[in-house]
Order: C-alpha cells, then structure tokens, then sequence
C-alpha cells in the first residue's frame, strides 16, 4: 500500500470515528434539552441495546436489511449513477417472496431459497425500469426511481389485498406462510436468521465482484469517469444498466430474506424505508463492501438504543431520524479534515523526496 491510500485511509478512519462521536454528542445534547429525565434517556439509548441477549440480537436483525440495500446503492453509486430505486427492488423483493411462500409447496430449505432467489428477480426487473429509460432516452434516473419506488409500493399493497390477503384479519395482512418457508435461526434465544449470514456472504461477494473481476473493474471506471470509459472503448451505457440490475437484484433477495426471516405474513401498508437508509449505510461505510457489516449494526444500534430510550423515557425515537441527517452531512462535507490530508501528503510526499535524495 503506497503512502497515499494509507493516508487516504487513515483520514477517512479518524473522519468515521469523528462523525460517530459527533453523533453520540447530538443524542446527548438533544436529550439535555428536551427531556426530564436526561441521565435515564441517555442510558437507555447508549447502554440498554447491550442488556440482553436478546436486545444484541435485534441490532444484528436491525442491520440485517441495511446490507442489502447499502451494497445495492454502492453498486449503483460506484457507476456513476443516482437511482434510488433499492427501496422500490427491496419492497418489490418481499412481495415476490410472499407469493412464492403462500402458493408454492416446496421442501424446506428449496422453499426459503426459491423464495429469496424470485424475490431478487423481482427486484432487478424493477431496477430495470428506471435503468431502460436512462438507455433509452436518456431520462434521469433519479426522478423516475423516486417515482416508480411508489408504483411499486401501490402494486405490492394491491397484491396483497386483492390476491393474497387474510379476510378474517381486521388489518392489512396476507396469509399466513408455509411453514417450510421460513428462514432458521442461526442463533437461540434471538432472531437472528440466516438472511444475516446470506448478507454477510454478499458482502464479501460484492467485494470480490467490485475489485477482483472485470466487469466489477469496469463498472468503477465507469463511475469514475464515464467519458474515459467511453473513449477507451468500454460499453458505458450497458454497464449502468447491468449495475442497476445487479443492485435491485441483491436489493430484492434482502426484501425476501427479511420477510421470511422475521415475519409470517405480510403485513406492511406501506414501504419500510430501508433503501434510503441503506444510503446512509453506503456512506457511513466509504462505499467498501466490507465495512458494510459494520456501518449497519451502527445504525442498527442507533434504532434500538431509540426505541429503548422511547419506552423507557420521555424521548421519542424521532431523534435517530435526525442524527442520520446530520451523519449524511458530515459524511458527504469532503472540506472535513480536508487541511489534515493535504497536510499528511505533503509531508509523505517531501519525506520521500528527501530519502530520494540520500539515496
């Protein structure tokens, strides 16, 4: 590793730790302020997540999800594109999971898969919509993502409704799963499933996929410049549709993994948010696969140290909404310790002058 990743690296590591810090101080100056009871609210939301086996198992199911759609948007990102649309595959990924769980009879274990694996069919077919139009007549993907994330959101609520729901349920519910659907528990005493091991394997699969293959070399490059791309003879326009496909694809599998690993029905009125959260994760993570783990149960904490503190205090969860903003901010602010790399480089850059010279 040459001096200016390690540089690169440094930095962005004391820049992470830094925005962490940041975010702990937002929560605790909040509470200060706004409750009555501020050293029980703090304690709750910092301390009450590591209380319990159990509630160390909802930050490892909390984090679950986000992995999926943060590799999702860092393929996406990482071509050079700005769809938002991993909220709209990840939705879509549970509906197509639900089908197959409620109408197909399979063996355990098929099932689960089978389920997962049309989910993320699923969800690169929806990823494909906002991609074709960008091909084909160039239109922003980042408006027609946003549009289509809600046409997907109406089309799995009608679905639901019209094809698959539980008429003697007084909500919104569909039929109860096979039981051969489901997703084992990987861990007694949590609910902590195999989907979370399939998004850890992902992880590393997407890492291999983004810096040890072809295509992955080419979809950076892309992202990095799509005019060199272009003159160096590389097939710029295909290359962001097949990034998209492949994010609403894995977006999808996690809405099919979450959906058969904590649930055994159907029962969303609406889009969980994941995609956009998984943004924050992307970010949180420098778009490095492998941190993406890690970012995740982050957030995961952050949301259920919230609710603990919300049961617990006079707080409401409402606060980890507003500490993410300020995190995508701090993250996405590229002048932070700006004057420190440059500074670093400069000095590594004159160290190597001078051992050129005594050499």
């Amino acid at each position: 590793m040459n001096s200016n990743k390690r540089i690169n690296l440094l930095v962005d590591l004391v820049k992470l730790a830094l925005i962490i810090l940041i975010a702990c101080v937002l929560v605790s100056v909040i509470v200060l302020v706004v409750s009555d009871d501020p050293w029980t609210a703090i304690s709750s939301f910092f301390l009450g997540p590591f209380t319990s086996l159990r509630r160390v198992g909802n930050i490892i199911e909390a984090a679950s999800p986000l992995m999926f759609t943060a590799l999702a948007v860092i393929i996406i990102f990482g071509s050079g594109q700005f769809s938002m649309i991993a909220e709209g595959s990840f939705f879509i990924g549970i509906t197509g999971a639900m089908i197959v769980a409620i109408a197909c009879k399979l063996p355990g274990g098929i099932h689960p898969a089978a389920a997962i694996l049309f989910g993320g069919f699923c969800g690169a077919l929806v990823a494909l919509v906002p991609a074709f139009l960008k091909m084909k007549w160039n239109v922003s993907e980042l408006v027609t993502s946003i549009m289509f994330n809600y046409v997907v959101q109406f089309f799995a609520i009608y679905m639901v409704s019209y094809h698959f729901r539980e008429v003697s349920s007084s909500s919104l519910a569909s039929l109860e799963f096979e039981k051969t659907s489901k997703l084992p528990v990987v861990l007694d005493g949590t609910r902590i499933h195999a989907g979370v091991v399939l998004g850890i394997v992902l992880c590393v699969l997407v890492w291999f996929f983004l810096y040890r293959t072809s295509l992955g070399t080419k979809l950076r490059i892309t992202g990095d410049n799509p005019l060199f791309a272009k003159y160096t003879g590389l097939k710029v326009t295909g290359l962001m549709v097949a990034a998209q496909v492949i994010a609403g694809a894995i977006a999808g599998m996690g809405g099919g993994a979450e959906l058969l690993g904590m649930y055994n029905r159907f029962k969303w009125t609406t889009t969980p948010g994941y995609g956009w959260t998984g943004i924050v994760v992307a970010l949180l993570a420098r778009s490095n696969p492998l941190l993406v783990p890690l970012a995740a149960a982050f957030i995961g904490y952050l949301n259920v140290g919230a609710d603990i503190m919300a049961r617990s205090s006079d707080v409401g969860r409402e606060v980890v909404d507003i500490i993410q903003g300020v995190m995508m901010f701090l993250i996405a602010a590229d002048a932070l310790l700006k004057g420190w790399r440059q500074h670093l480089i400069v000095k590594a850059a004159k160290a190597e002058e001078k051992e050129a010279m005594q050499a």
